[in-house]
């Protein structure tokens, strides 16, 4: 019998964009979730102006286009052998490009970009409509202000009147260039604030008070569902914003189940099941992912700024480390914090507080205190600031948290985790995959494609690498957690607004 009348199934994968802030990778996973390649490449970081931060988006499209030829060689196989190809993106970033020539007409505004401040300033006395209807607070960080800005700026008002401009965030861009289809996911519409989060649609009142024009809008669908093909013939089949995608790639399917990434800063995000629940405790309502036709699940998201990078500070700014891995080390040369504690406002506080005026502070100074101390205040800090999001997530939810599933470079610290186990009261949990911000856009393009057939296979994918047990007492973690707290309160009313 001829061989090549049988040949043996080639196996096939499925293939994960990453689209972020810094660089684009591609990577390609097979059925168990395990990483086959991965390729990757950095674009430009523009700072026109202070507080200004651009891309150049043709820049990222083409760099998109070669991670994902690159991944496909790098493990060996043709492009016949990817069976989906899913998005994550960089969340808010705001691309504006032609219709007719699919080129940008403007440089791409990011998330960290703070040239709408005055512009959202101008609209508090919206503040509650947002809150109501988008589920969001009114800063500089979404897509709705900086779309206007640049309507205004570069003169483009009528012609995204007419629909000859067209508006999308990374995925949206992304889409475009691949499938040649105008369109968005529930997860990045959630961030513009222009969706309204009950009916998962554009809501006039919101483009009226923003001056967005409908015309320029993609088409919402849900998170995971064929979009299109590329040129290839691969099914473009999921896209979602970052820190949803990790929550879809950890596997958090029920309401109450939160991850926890941690890098230069931290994101928590709590499945709260298929009701938007408002929250009264500085935390952010938004899509947690949608899978076809099915209902939304929607999530509450609370922002840390400062957690790798106060790390990094004391490495930089301070010399008391030469790496960061060193951190550990000389927090272990002591067995507490010697009463101190390390508050990172350096631009304000994030969830739940939100006070830009507070800045940081090391509060409880004695003789006594050594570099050892500081270090262990410093690893303290992200497990004290991530209990007072949980703390919060809690009180919205009316779900308590029964554990924390970590994930981002920070989780390498072995202290730190048995700290965030210590000041949470639960048990903390490292995934064996870490990459699952890309896992969770396969995930989702594999179940729109039939790959994976369900969650439960999904959830029979997720294994522990490792897990940490609470190992103090509660009288001593209330007792810690009173004395963070005080000295929170000593880094407020520090700038004079």
């Amino acid at each position: 019998m001829s061989l090549a009348r049988n040949p043996v199934p080639r196996p096939h994968y499925v293939a994960a964009i990453d689209q972020g802030t810094t660089s684009s990778r591609c990577i390609l996973f097979d059925e168990g979730g395990n990483i086959i390649s991965v390729a990757q490449r950095e674009h430009r970081q523009i700072f026109p102006k202070p507080g200004w931060v651009e891309h150049d988006a043709e820049e990222i499209w083409q760099n998109v286009r070669a991670v994902m030829s690159e991944a496909v060689t790098g493990a060996g196989i043709e492009v016949g052998q990817v069976a989906a190809l899913g998005i994550t993106n960089q969340r808010e970033t705001t691309v504006l490009w032609d219709r007719a020539t699919g080129r940008p007409v403007c440089p791409a505004v990011v998330w960290q970009d703070t040239r709408t401040d005055a512009l959202t300033k101008a609209l508090g006395e919206h503040e509650s409509l947002f809150r109501e209807k988008a589920g969001l607070p009114l800063t500089t960080y979404f897509s709705g202000p900086k779309i206007r800005w640049l309507l205004d700026a570069y003169g483009l008002r009528e012609r995204a009147e007419r629909g000859e401009v067209l508006f999308g965030t990374m995925d949206s861009w992304l889409l475009w260039n691949l499938t040649g289809r105008h369109v968005t996911d529930v997860t990045n519409a959630s961030r513009t604030m222009l969706m309204n989060i009950h009916t998962l649609a554009w809501d006039d009142e919101l483009l009226d008070v923003l001056g967005v024009p409908r015309a320029m809008l993609p088409e919402i669908r849900p998170s995971a569902e064929v979009y299109g093909h590329t040129a290839e013939g691969v099914p473009v089949a999921s896209a979602l914003g970052d820190q949803q995608a990790a929550l879809f790639g950890q596997t958090c399917f029920e309401p109450g189940e939160t991850k926890s990434t941690y890098g230069s800063g931290s994101f928590l995000v709590m499945n709260t099941g298929h009701e938007p629940v408002a929250s009264k405790h500085g935390l952010l309502t938004t899509v947690g992912y949608q899978i076809g036709d099915g209902p939304a699940t929607y999530a509450l998201e609370g922002a840390i700024a400062v957690a790798g990078s106060l790390v990094q500070w004391l490495r930089d700014n301070m010399g008391l480390i030469s790496s960061a891995a060193e951190i550990e080390t000389l927090a272990k040369t002591v067995d507490d914090n010697g009463g101190c504690y390390f508050v990172p406002a350096f631009s304000g506080l994030f969830a739940p507080h939100w006070r830009s005026d507070a800045r940081g502070v090391i509060a409880g100074l004695t003789g006594f205190v050594t570099k050892g101390h500081v270090a262990r205040a410093v690893l303290e800090a992200t497990a004290w600031q991530t209990r007072e999001v949980v703390d919060a997530m809690n009180a919205d939810s009316g779900l308590d948290l029964t554990n924390l599933r970590a994930d981002g470079g920070m989780t390498a610290n072995n202290l730190l985790m048995q700290t965030l186990s210590d000041v949470l009261a639960v048990p903390v949990i490292r995934p064996m995959v870490s990459e699952t911000t890309a896992l969770g856009a396969a995930y989702a393009a594999g179940l729109s494609t039939g790959y994976w057939p369900d969650l439960d296979s999904l959830r029979a994918n997720w294994h522990k690498a490792a897990e940490w047990q609470p190992a103090i007492d509660e009288a001593a973690r209330e007792h810690e957690y009173r004395n963070w707290k005080k000295a929170v309160a000593r880094t407020l009313d520090w700038v004079e607004q």
